[in-house]
């Protein structure tokens, strides 16, 4: 098996880039447009996703595009710290995220932010939260939890006897005693570039989707004994996601809320 990864003298300078997906169409959203194009607080939702990640000191952010693929890259055209790669099969978190493989081949003893493009929630504090959690723990991955009371739709963080990170078990595959955990994964991730790529090219496909998840290589990283770091640093005001125009509207009420967009802004 391999060690685990020692933490670099300099880990508060290594570089720091992010991986947001952004491929789906989001079909229950009852538009043609990509999921992550839909508006919260005038701004399609994806643009919120990667202001945080520069508030948190990225320095190259890959957007993961699909459906209407250009819609995304005209939204962010002129940026010169976005980079695109495609996805053009919709085969899971795991798959979307190896599209960017190419684009880190040369990295990798980068850390790398892994989000998802439709949760415009996200603060960059917890952001920072979490990569101050890997860099100190000198993880190869690190993903930062919420406890919430509704858990539903949401994959379940197991744990081992003593509390320790076991692995993510994804809803369709829990089983009833698993769907009563209510710390939950919210799909916010850490990982040393190199050791994520090298294990994505070992996860399968075997479960209740057919498709390839990105957090089985938490899983396949403990199998290795490096080490993950796990942190409760997600608000649950934070966790709601955005599957509906319901709760699109709700969103953007918070979204309005948080950062007081007054309807004279909107009309400026």
């Amino acid at each position: 098996m391999n060690q685990p990864t020692a933490q670099s003298p300099d880990a508060d300078s290594r570089v720091v880039d992010a991986v947001i997906l952004g491929a789906g169409k989001g079909t229950r959203m009852q538009s043609d447009l990509p999921k992550v194009m839909h508006q919260v607080g005038d701004r399609p939702m994806l643009h919120w996703v990667v202001d945080a990640c520069r508030a948190a000191g990225a320095s190259r952010i890959v957007v993961v595009v699909g459906f209407k693929g250009e819609l995304v890259r005209a939204s962010l055209a002129g940026a010169s710290d976005i980079e695109f790669v495609e996805q053009t099969e919709q085969l899971g978190t795991g798959h979307a995220v190896d599209q960017a493989r190419p684009a880190f081949a040369s990295t990798p003893d980068h850390d790398v932010f892994v989000l998802c493009g439709d949760g415009p929630l996200i603060r960059p504090e917890t952001l920072d939260t979490l990569l101050e959690t890997h860099r100190s723990a000198g993880a190869d991955a690190t993903l930062a939890t919420a406890v919430i009371e509704d858990a539903t739709g949401y994959g379940r963080i197991v744990r081992d006897a003593e509390g320790g990170f076991s692995r993510i078990v994804e809803q369709k595959d829990a089983s009833p005693e698993q769907l009563d955990i209510r710390e939950v994964n919210p799909s916010y991730y850490c990982f040393r570039s190199g050791p994520l790529f090298e294990r994505l090219s070992r996860t399968s496909n075997d479960n209740a989707n057919g498709e390839y998840y990105i957090t089985d290589v938490f899983g396949l990283t403990r199998e290795d004994d490096a080490t993950v770091a796990v942190v409760d640093a997600v608000p649950a005001g934070d966790v709601l996601s955005i599957n509906d125009p319901e709760q699109l509207a709700t969103v953007d009420e918070i979204i309005r809320t948080r950062h007081d967009l007054t309807s004279a802004e909107k009309s400026s």
